[in-house]
C-alpha cells in the first residue's frame, strides 16, 4: 500500500461521517418528561444527596466505576515523537476505540498541554471524582516514570502509564512460555535488552520480577552498553548499569539466550543473531519493522523463538493482549491501584492461556486447527474471547489479594458470565473472519469492475490479503478509474467479456449454458449473447473453477443478478435457496432469514429455510437458536400466517429434534429471555434469546433488517445466498465500500469450506 494511498485512507477514516472514533451516548430512558425530571433536576438530587453521605455510592449511581481516562501531554506519539497534545488526540481516541470493543470501558480522551511535571500531576489529581481508572498514554522518559509515581502514591484510583507496563505484561508472558519451549530456566538465562526507553526499563524489570536475575542483563540505549562508568547517567538507567566488560551490541548477543527488542529496525544482524546460544529467544517489537527481519531470523536459526510486535507473523506482542483486561478487573473489584501483583498475575494468565486447547473459533480465525502451544504460539491471538475472562478475572483476584480491592467478588462464576456478555455490539465475528480469509485466500471475480466502489473494495481485499480479484468490466473504464483515484491494485486479473468472444474459453461457457438451457427457451445463439452479460460470465468462471466465488449487484436488482448464477450453476439438489442477513446489534450478532428469495413460503418451506439457516449459523461458531416469528404467541391469534408459522415448527420439532427452535412467537418474545420465560415458561428457547430469526414472508423480513439497520444502528453483513452449488453473493444495491469487503470475506470463508469439503 503506498504511503499516499495510506494517508488518503487514514484521513477519510477519521473524518467521514461524524468526526473523530468515540462519542458518548446515554444509558437511561430520555423520551417522556418523567424521564428528563429523574435525570436532571429535581431528581438528580437524590442521588447527589447519597454520594455526599458516601462517596462509595459515585460507583453506584454515576459512569465513574466504568470510566476511565486516557492521558497524555503528546511528548511520544507512537513513532512521531513531541507533536503536542493536540497532534495526539487521534491516538488517544484510538486506545478509547480498544478499551471499548475489547472490554467496554467508557473512555474520555484528555490531552493536557503542558510538559510541566507539577502541572500535569496536579491536573490529574483534581480529576479523581470523575474517573474509576487513570490510562497515560504517549508520554516521553523519564517524565513518564515521575507521572506515572506521584499519580499512583497520591490517588486512590488505578492508575497505569501503558507504554510502559503493557508490553512488559505481554511480553513477559512470552518470555516465560518461551523459556519453557526452549528448557531454559528463566533464572540463568542471559538478557539482552536493546532499548532504554520508558517500555525497555519496565520489560525489564517485569522480566525481574518474574525471575530473571538482575546480573543476567545487559542493556544498551542509543549509545550503546549501559555501563557503571558512564557519565551523567541518569538513575532509571543507572539500574540496569553493567560492570562487565561489554561495550557493544555484537559483544551483548554474543552466547546470550534471549534479546529483547524495544529499539529500531535491523540493529540485529544476522551474524550477530548466529553467536546467541542454542534455542535463542527473540522478541524483537520495534514497529513497524523489527530489530531482525521475521524471515531472516528464521532462516539464520532453526531452533529459534521468534516474536515481533507484528500482526502478520506468529507471536505478536500486542498490548491489547492486556491493558483491556488489567483496567477491566481493577475496575470491578474497585481497586485504588494497579498493583505489581495484579501485573503479574495478568502476566501468568496471559501465559497460561497459551497453554490451554485454542479454541475452535481461533484456529478457524487462523484457517488451521492445530493451533497449540510451541514454537510459533507462545502467546495467545488477540482474537481469542477468553481473554477477557481469564485476563480480568485474574487481576481481579489479585486486586482483593493484595488488598487493594475497595468490592469482593463472591460468585466468580456470574463475574465470568457477565465478562463474557459485556461486549455487546462488536465486530468480533468479522474479524474472525477476516483472519480466516487471509490465511488462505481465494479468487473473487467481481462482476462489476468498472464501478468506484468495487475498484476501492477489490484493492482493499487485495491489500490485506482476504483474496485475489479479479476484475471484469470494461477494461479501458477499469484502468482510467484506477489511474483517477490513484489506486494501487498491481498486478490483477482484468477480463472484458466483450473481448472474449471467439475464445475458446467463450465457446465453453456458451456451449455449457446452451445445454442447460436449451429446453428452457435458450438458443444457441442467445447462450452466445448471454455469455457476453458479466453476470453470466462470472458465473461461469466459477463454475469451470476460473475463480472461486463471485460478488456483484452493487448496480443491479437482486432478481437480475442472481438469474445469471442460478442458471449457469444452479442450486444445490434439494436445497432451496435462502437469503440470510448478519447483523451486528448492540446485543450481539441476530441472523435473519429469509431476507431476499422466497416470497411467502408455505409452513414445509418455512422449515427448511430454518434448517438451512441453523446449518449457516453454526459456521460462524454460535450455537443456533431458532424463533419462528408472527404476529401470534403460541396460538394467541389465529390468521394464515399464524396457523402457517405453527405448522413450519411442529415439522422442525418432528424432523429435526436437535435444532433449538420455538414458535409461534413475537420479536419481542424471542428476543427478551426475562419476558419470554415469564409469560411461556414452557418454550424450548428459555435460558437464553433467540439469535436467529425466521420470517413467514420475504416481506417481513425484508422490512425487519432495513429498519434494524436504519433506527437500530445494526451493521448488516449480507445477503447471504444460501442453497448454491458454489458460494455466490448477491451484494444489495448501492453497498458500502465496508459491505463489499465484508461480503467478499464472508465468501472467501465459504469458498475454503467448499475446497476442504470437496
Amino acid at each position: 500500500m503506498s504511503n499516499i494511498n495510506r494517508k488518503k485512507d487514514a484521513l477519510n477514516y477519521h473524518s467521514m461521517g461524524r468526526p473523530g472514533k468515540i462519542a458518548v451516548v446515554p444509558t437511561k430512558p430520555y423520551n417522556s418528561q418523567r424521564d428528563l425530571s429523574l435525570a436532571y433536576s429535581p431528581g438528580v438530587a437524590e442521588p447527589c444527596l447519597a454520594i455526599a453521605e458516601n462517596n462509595e455510592d459515585a460507583y453506584k449511581y454515576t459512569a465513574k466505576g466504568n470510566l476511565v481516562a486516557v492521558i497524555s501531554n503528546g511528548t511520544a506519539v507512537l513513532g512521531l515523537g513531541d507533536i503536542g497534545a493536540q497532534a495526539g488526540k487521534p491516538v488517544m481516541e484510538g486506545k478509547g476505540l480498544l478499551f471499548k470493543i475489547f472490554a467496554d470501558i467508557d473512555v474520555f480522551d484528555i490531552e493536557l498541554d503542558t510538559k510541566n511535571v507539577d502541572e500535569f500531576v496536579n491536573i490529574v489529581k483534581a480529576m479523581e471524582p470523575t474517573f474509576g481508572g487513570i490510562n497515560l498514554e504517549d508520554i516521553k522518559a523519564p517524565e513518564c516514570f515521575e507521572i506515572e509515581r506521584r499519580l499512583k502514591a497520591e490517588m486512590k484510583i488505578p492508575v497505569m502509564h501503558d507504554d510502559q507496563h503493557g508490553t512488559a505484561i505481554i511480553s513477559g508472558a512470552a518470555l516465560i512460555n518461551s523459556c519453557e519451549l526452549q528448557n531454559k530456566n528463566i533464572a540463568d538465562v542471559k538478557i539482552v535488552v536493546n532499548g532504554a526507553g520508558a517500555a525497555a526499563i519496565s520489560c525489564t524489570a517485569m522480566y525481574v520480577s518474574v525471575g530473571a536475575k538482575k546480573e543476567n542483563i545487559i542493556m544498551l540505549d542509543s549509545k550503546g552498553v549501559i555501563r557503571a562508568d558512564r557519565d551523567n547517567l541518569d538513575a532509571t538507567k543507572a539500574e540496569w548499569a553493567t560492570t562487565l566488560g561489554i561495550y557493544t551490541l555484537e559483544d551483548a548477543v554474543r552466547g546470550s539466550d534471549v534479546f529483547i527488542g524495544l529499539s529500531k529496525a535491523d540493529v540485529l544482524t544476522p551474524e550477530m543473531l548466529s553467536t546467541m546460544a542454542p534455542n535463542p529467544i527473540v522478541l524483537a517489537m520495534a514497529n513497524p519493522n523489527p530489530e531482525i527481519a521475521y524471515e531472516s531470523a528464521i532462516a539464520t536459526r532453526e531452533d529459534i523463538i521468534m516474536g515481533t510486535g507484528r500482526s502478520d507473523y506468529p507471536n505478536q506482542v500486542n498490548n491489547v493482549l492486556g491493558f483491556p483486561y488489567i483496567f477491566r478487573g481493577a475496575l470491578d473489584v474497585r481497586a485504588t491501584a494497579i498493583n505489581e501483583e495484579m501485573k503479574i498475575a495478568a502476566v501468568h494468565a496471559i501465559a497460561n492461556l497459551a497453554k490451554q486447547h485454542v479454541p475452535e473459533e481461533v484456529n478457524q480465525a487462523y484457517n488451521t486447527n492445530n493451533l497449540r502451544f510451541g514454537r510459533d504460539y507462545v502467546i495467545p491471538k488477540p482474537t481469542d474471547p477468553r481473554l477477557i475472562t481469564e485476563v480480568s478475572i485474574a487481576v481481579a483476584k489479585a486486586a482483593i489479594d493484595s488488598g487493594v480491592a475497595r468490592k469482593n467478588i463472591e460468585d466468580w462464576n456470574a463475574y465470568k458470565e457477565e465478562l463474557r456478555k459485556r461486549l455487546g455490539k462488536d465486530d468480533r465475528i468479522m474479524r474472525n473472519m477476516t483472519d480466516k480469509a487471509k490465511r488462505n485466500p481465494k479468487r473473487v471475480v467481481f462482476a462489476e469492475a468498472d464501478n468506484y466502489k468495487t475498484l476501492r473494495a477489490a484493492q482493499i481485499v487485495k491489500e490485506e490479503g482476504i483474496a485475489i480479484p479479479i476484475l471484469l468490466g470494461n477494461k479501458e473504464k477499469i484502468n482510467g478509474l484506477i489511474k483517477e483515484y490513484g489506486f494501487e491494485i498491481g498486478t490483477v486479473e482484468i477480463i472484458d467479456p466483450q473481448e472474449e468472444k471467439d475464445t475458446e474459453r467463450y465457446e465453453k461457457f456458451a456451449n455449457h449454458l446452451y445445454m442447460k438451457r436449451q429446453r428452457r427457451g435458450v438458443t444457441k445463439s442467445e447462450a452466445s449473447k448471454l455469455i457476453t452479460n458479466r453476470n453470466y460470465f462470472a458465473a461461469s468462471m466459477v463454475e469451470f473453477g476460473e475463480a472461486d466465488t463471485l460478488i456483484s449487484g452493487l448496480t443491479r436488482n437482486y432478481a437480475s443478478t442472481i438469474r445469471p448464477a442460478l442458471q449457469v450453476i444452479g442450486a444445490k439438489e434439494g436445497s432451496r435457496l435462502v437469503g440470510m442477513y448478519m447483523m451486528l446489534t448492540e446485543k450481539g450478532p441476530l441472523f435473519l432469514g429469509d431476507t431476499t428469495v422466497n416470497t411467502d413460503p408455505t409452513a414445509q418451506e418455512l422449515a427448511e429455510i430454518a434448517v438451512l439457516l441453523e446449518t449457516a449459523v453454526k459456521r460462524f461458531n454460535i450455537k443456533p437458536r431458532l424463533a419462528m416469528l408472527s404476529y401470534s404467541n403460541f396460538g394467541s391469534n389465529e390468521g394464515t400466517t399464524a396457523k402457517k408459522v405453527r405448522e413450519a415448527v411442529k415439522i422442525l420439532h418432528k424432523d429435526h429434534p436437535e435444532i433449538i427452535v420455538d414458535g409461534d412467537l413475537q420479536a419481542n418474545f424471542a428476543l427478551n429471555k426475562d419476558l419470554l420465560e415469564a409469560n411461556f415458561p414452557f418454550s424450548s428457547l428459555n435460558g437464553e434469546a433467540a439469535n436467529t430469526l425466521i420470517f413467514p414472508s420475504l416481506e417481513s423480513g425484508n422490512i425487519a433488517y432495513k429498519l434494524l439497520q436504519e433506527v437500530g444502528n445494526a451493521e448488516a453483513v449480507g445477503p447471504i445466498l444460501l442453497g448454491m452449488n458454489k458460494p455466490i453473493h448477491v451484494l444489495q444495491m448501492d453497498s458500502s465500500v465496508r459491505e463489499i469487503v465484508n461480503m467478499v470475506t464472508i465468501a472467501v470463508v465459504e469458498a475454503q469450506s467448499c475446497n476442504t469439503s470437496n
